[in-house]
């Protein structure tokens, strides 16, 4: 992780933020950008960075440090899952666990169902979620069932952080 040692007011002196955008602009030219531009391109991961002082910064870092005057002491979580909405109402610390609750199904995920798959073997869905590595949530004849298995349990571990679809 980058050291961050910029400060809520060099911050300010370079950038201006819009809450309900989430947008960060120059305050001034820098290099091919003009004053007014937005600042930050994607990652290719889906974050917005940006460079300040030779250092990249993810922007909704920046968001909080703008906002709050300090940098979160751990995690953000995207309320939304977008990890390009930088809006501070979409932004809450969290731990990595909770963090980690938020995000969607990953990509190889084959049944469009998070914490649910095929199981050749049994011929059944099974439903699993991880929280200090996998809990076994039960095997089901319906997809429906596994699924509501995992949200139940999503919901009790993870509360307001569980993303179900």
């Amino acid at each position: 992780m980058v050291s961050e040692q910029l400060t809520q007011e060099r911050l300010k002196e370079l950038l201006t933020y819009d809450p309900d955008t989430g947008v960060f602009r120059w305050r001034t030219r820098r290099g091919s950008s003009g004053a007014g531009k937005t600042a930050g391109s994607d990652n290719g991961k889906g974050y917005i960075v940006i460079r300040i002082d030779r250092r990249i910064y993810k922007a909704h870092r920046l968001a909080w440090l703008y906002e709050l005057g300090r940098f979160p002491p751990a995690d953000l979580d995207h309320i939304n899952g977008q990890k390009g909405d930088n809006r501070i109402a979409n932004l809450r610390e969290a731990t990595r666990s909770q963090n980690q609750a938020n995000l969607g199904a990953p990509r190889n995920n084959t049944s469009g169902v998070k914490g649910v798959f095929w199981d050749t073997h049994a011929g059944k869905w099974v439903a699993q979620i991880r929280q200090g590595g996998r809990k076994y949530l039960g095997c089901f004849s319906d997809k429906s069932e596994a699924k509501a298995a995992y949200e139940k349990a999503a919901r009790e571990l993870f509360g307001d952080f569980a993303r179900v679809e």
